[in-house]
C-alpha cells in the first residue's frame, strides 16, 4: 500500500519520463531522415515528399534550422486544429471515431472530477474515522476516501446522490455521443464513394448438389431468387497452404536482397551464412547462392501448388462472394433469410476487400460452433488461471514480500528513497509487464473461432481482452489484493468488526492503480508518441532490406491503431473512474490528465502516422457503449455492496434503482442507435443506385467488380478467368445442368464443365 510520499515519487518518475519522451520525439520528429518515420502517412498518400532529397549531406541527415527548434510543441495545436469533417475525410471514420471515445472520457469525468473535490474530498477529509482506529494501516490518501466516514453515519448521503448525479451524467453523455457517431456513420455511407463491399455480401454454408458445382450452384440459385439483382459471384479457394509458401518465398528474397545489397557495397568479400535455424549453424555456404536456390525451390512448389488449388475440386469452400447490379439488392439479400432452412445460404454483408481475413474462409461453417465453444473454453481457464501469476507478481511488488523472497535486499530496500520508488511505480510497471504477450494470446483465439474480417477479429479480440481486464487486473487487484493486503487484520476479529474492516480497506487498492494509470497512462501514451521500436525498424530495414520505392513504403507502412489492446484499457479508466468517483475521488484527476493527454497524442498519431488497414464505418461503436455502462453498472453495485458493509443499509434500496435504470438505459439506446451500425436502409441504398445511374449512365459494374474479391494469391490474372458475355444478361433463360426439377421449373441447357468458374455472369 503505498503512501502520499510514495504517490509523489510515482508521480515524479512517470512525469519525468513522459517529458523525456516528449523532448526525444520533439527532437527526433524534426531530423530529416526520420521523416518517414514520424509522418508516414503523407508518404503512402502521395502528399509529402523526403526532406532528404536535396541539400548538402549534413542537411540530409540533420536539420539545422533553430528556429524550428523554438516550436517544438507547436504539434500540439496542430493536432487539435484539423477539423472533423477533413479528419474523416483524411483518416476514415474508424480513426475519427475511435479517437472520440478518448473525448467522450473528457466530457463524463471532467464536471465529475470537479463536483468530486468541490463536494465528495472535504465530506472524507472531515469524517476522522482512519485516526482513531486501531490495527489498520492507512495513509493520508485513504484519509481522502469513503474509508474516513464513521459507521452509519449521515455524510454517506453525500455519496449516494454524487452517485445518482455521475450514473445520469455519464448516460447522458454516452447518450449524445451514441447519437452523434450513428448520425455520423449514416452520413459516411450515404457520401461514401462507390466500393465493392456496397454490392456483395458473404454467402456460407452452400448446400452441396450432385448435378452442379459449386459455382454452377450458387449462380443457379441467385439468378432464381434475385432475376433482376444478381450480377456475378467469385468462389472461395482454400489457399491457405499457398499463402504460406509465398510467404515464406517473400521472407527469402527479402534476406536474398539484404545479401545482394551487402556485396554490393562490398564486392571484394562475399556474403556467407550458414544453412541451419535463422543462420545460426549448419554449414557456411555463399549467402547469394543459396537463397537463390532456396527461391527457385519455393517457385517451384508455388506453381505446383497453384496448379492444385486451380484443378482441385476440394479446394473449393461451400461459400462466395456474391455481388448484385445495385446496393438495393444486395442489402435485401444481406438482411434476409434466403432459405426456408435457416442453416444453408447464410448471407451476410461482405467485409471490405482489404478487410477480409481470407484464411478463415476455407474453415468448414459446420465447424465454427465447435470452435467458438473451444476457445470460450479456453478463455474461461486462461482467465481465472491467470489470476495466479498476476497475484504473485503483485505480491512481490510490495515492500514485505520482496524482504521475504530476498533477504539480502533488505538493507537497500530500508531506505526511504528506494522503498518509495518500489511502492509508487514497481507494482503498476509490474502488471504492464506481465500482460505484454496477453494480446497475441486473445488474437490468436480470435483467428481460432473462424471471423471472416479484420474488424471482427479485433472486436472479438477487444471483448476478450476486456473481460479478462475486468476479471484479472481490476475485480483480482481490488479483492484478492486488498483481502491478502489486511489478511492478519481480519483474523481473530468479531463479524462486526470484520465488515467494518472491510469496507474500509477495499477503497485502499486506489494507490495501486493511481501508479498504474501513471505507467500505462502517462509514460506508456508518451512512448506511443516516440515510436521508439518502429523508428529502430524502419531504419534497419531501410539500410539493408529496401532496394525499391516500393519496398521502402512497405516498410514504413505503420498500420492501423491496435484497437483490440487499445479500446479495453481505455474501457479500464472509465471503469476506474466510474468505481472511485464516489470512493477515493482523489483518483480522478489522473484519469483526466490521461484522458486530456492521450487524445491530443493519438489525433496527432492518427493525422500524420497510422494508415488503416480496413474501414468498418465505426462499427465497433456500441461494443463501446456497452462497456462503458457495464463498467457503470458495477461501480453501482460495488458502491452498494460497500455501503452495506458501512452501516448504510437502508442505502440499499435507494441504490438498487441505479444498476436497473442503466440496464434499462442499455435497452432503449440498443433499440434506438444499432440498428444503424448492423443494417442498411433500403432507402438510403436506392437513393445512391438512383443518383449513381444518372451520373453514370454507362458504368459497368461487372468489370469493377469482377476482380474485387478475387484472393490476393490470384491478383494480377495467375488464375484464368472466364468469358464474360455481355448479351446473356437479358435472356430469361437460367441455365442448369440438373437432370431433375428440384429447384426450378425453367428449361435447362448445356453448360461448360469448366471447374474453376471463379466469375459468372448472369444467364
Amino acid at each position: 500500500m503505498g503512501s502520499l510520499e510514495d504517490i509523489c515519487v510515482s508521480a515524479a518518475v512517470n512525469l519525468l519520463s513522459a517529458l523525456a519522451f516528449l523532448l526525444a520525439f520533439c527532437i527526433l520528429r524534426l531530423q530529416p531522415f526520420n521523416d518517414r518515420v514520424y509522418f508516414p502517412k503523407w508518404y503512402l498518400k502521395g502528399i509529402r515528399g523526403s526532406p532528404t532529397g536535396s541539400g548538402s549531406v549534413v542537411k540530409k541527415f540533420v536539420n539545422l534550422d533553430l528556429s524550428t527548434y523554438l516550436r517544438f510543441l507547436n504539434w500540439m495545436p496542430a493536432a487539435l486544429r484539423m477539423p472533423q469533417p477533413e479528419l474523416i475525410n483524411h483518416a476514415g471514420l474508424d480513426s475519427a471515431v475511435y479517437i472520440r471515445i478518448y473525448l467522450l472520457g473528457l466530457k463524463i469525468f471532467a464536471p465529475i472530477t470537479l463536483l468530486t473535490l468541490m463536494v465528495l474530498v472535504p465530506v472524507n477529509w472531515t469524517g476522522k474515522t482512519l485516526e482513531s482506529a486501531k490495527n489498520l494501516s492507512f495513509n493520508d490518501i485513504d484519509k481522502l476516501s469513503i474509508s474516513n466516514i464513521p459507521y452509519g453515519s449521515n455524510r454517506f448521503w453525500a455519496h449516494i446522490v454524487m452517485s445518482y448525479v455521475f450514473s445520469c451524467w455519464t448516460c447522458y453523455s454516452l447518450y449524445n455521443e451514441y447519437k452523434n457517431v450513428a448520425e455520423m456513420r449514416l452520413r459516411f455511407m450515404a457520401s461514401e464513394h462507390r466500393r465493392p463491399d456496397q454490392f456483395t455480401v458473404l454467402v456460407r454454408n452452400v448446400p452441396p448438389d450432385s448435378d452442379e458445382t459449386i459455382s454452377e450452384h450458387v449462380e443457379h440459385f441467385f439468378c432464381v431468387n434475385h432475376p433482376d439483382h444478381y450480377l456475378l459471384h467469385q468462389l472461395v479457394y482454400n489457399a491457405n497452404d499457398l499463402a504460406k509458401i509465398v510467404a515464406k518465398k517473400k521472407t527469402l528474397q527479402n534476406w536474398h536482397t539484404y545479401y545482394q545489397n551487402k556485396y554490393e557495397r562490398n564486392p571484394e568479400r562475399k556474403p556467407t551464412t550458414r544453412t541451419g535455424f535463422m543462420g545460426l549453424w549448419g554449414t557456411t555456404v555463399d549467402a547469394i547462392d543459396y537463397y537463390t536456390a532456396e527461391i527457385d525451390k519455393l517457385s517451384g512448389q508455388e506453381a505446383t501448388e497453384r496448379e492444385r488449388v486451380m484443378s482441385d475440386p476440394n479446394a473449393l469452400v461451400p461459400a462466395a462472394f456474391v455481388s448484385f447490379k445495385s446496393r438495393w439488392g444486395a442489402a435485401v439479400s444481406a438482411q434476409t433469410q434466403q432459405s426456408s432452412n435457416p442453416t444453408i445460404w447464410l448471407t451476410e454483408w461482405a467485409p471490405e476487400p482489404r478487410d477480409v481475413y481470407w484464411e478463415n474462409l476455407a474453415i468448414p461453417y459446420v465447424e465454427l460452433a465447435i470452435r467458438r465453444l473451444i476457445v470460450a473454453v479456453a478463455l474461461f481457464f486462461l482467465t481465472f488461471f491467470f489470476m495466479i501469476p498476476i497475484a504473485f507478481v503483485q505480491s512481490l511488488a510490495n515492500i514485505e514480500s520482496i524482504e521475504k523472497v530476498f533477504p539480502f535486499l533488505k538493507p537497500m530496500i530500508g531506505r526511504a528513497a528506494v522503498k518509495s520508488l518500489i511502492q509508487g511505480f514497481l507494482p503498476g510497471l509490474a502488471l504492464k509487464i506481465f500482460l505484454i504477450l496477453l494480446p497475441t494470446i486473445l488474437m490468436t483465439m480470435s483467428k481460432i473461432e473462424g471471423f471472416s474480417s479484420l474488424s471482427s477479429l479485433e472486436r472479438r479480440s477487444a471483448a476478450k481482452y476486456y473481460l479478462f481486464i475486468l476479471i484479472n487486473v481490476f475485480l483480482g487487484s481490488i479483492v484478492a489484493g486488498t483481502a491478502l493486503q489486511q489478511l492478519k487484520t481480519f483474523i481473530g476479529q468479531a463479524s462486526t468488526e470484520f465488515t467494518k474492516t472491510v469496507g474500509s480497506t477495499i477503497p485502499m487498492k486506489a494507490t495501486f492503480f493511481i501508479t498504474y494509470i501513471m505507467v500505462d497512462g502517462w509514460s506508456g501514451i508518451a512512448g506511443e508518441i516516440l515510436r521508439l521500436t518502429p523508428l529502430i525498424t524502419f531504419h534497419l530495414k531501410n539500410a539493408f532490406l529496401v532496394k525499391t520505392e516500393e519496398d521502402r513504403e512497405q516498410v514504413m507502412d505503420p498500420g492501423s491503431p491496435a484497437f483490440a489492446t487499445s479500446e479495453p484499457r481505455i474501457q479500464l479508466y472509465f471503469m476506474l473512474g466510474h468505481v472511485y468517483a464516489p470512493v477515493t475521488p482523489i483518483l480522478l484527476p489522473f484519469i483526466l490528465i490521461f484522458f486530456a493527454f492521450a487524445y491530443v497524442v493519438f489525433r496527432h498519431q492518427i493525422i500524420n502516422v497510422y494508415n488503416q488497414t480496413y474501414e468498418s464505418g465505426a462499427a465497433f461503436w456500441p461494443d463501446v457503449h456497452r462497456r462503458v455502462l457495464t463498467g457503470l453498472v458495477i461501480s453501482q453495485l460495488l458502491l452498494m455492496g460497500l455501503l452495506s458493509t458501512r452501516g448504510a443499509d437502508k442505502s440499499t434500496f435507494i441504490l438498487i434503482a441505479q444498476p436497473v435504470l442503466t440496464i434499462w438505459f442499455h435497452s432503449y439506446c440498443k433499440a434506438r442507435f444499432e440498428s444503424a451500425f448492423k443494417k442498411h436502409p433500403l432507402q438510403d441504398a436506392m437513393v445512391k443506385d438512383t443518383l449513381e445511374k444518372a451520373v453514370e449512365p454507362n458504368l459497368n459494374l461487372r468489370v469493377y467488380l469482377k476482380d474485387a474479391y478475387l484472393h490476393p494469391i490470384f491478383k494480377g490474372g495467375v488464375l484464368e478467368q472466364p468469358s464474360t458475355i455481355d448479351d446473356e444478361e437479358d435472356s430469361p433463360l437460367i441455365q442448369t445442368k440438373r437432370t431433375n426439377n428440384r429447384a426450378s421449373q425453367q428449361p435447362s441447357a448445356e453448360q461448360s464443365g469448366d471447374i474453376t468458374p471463379e466469375l459468372r455472369p448472369t444467364k
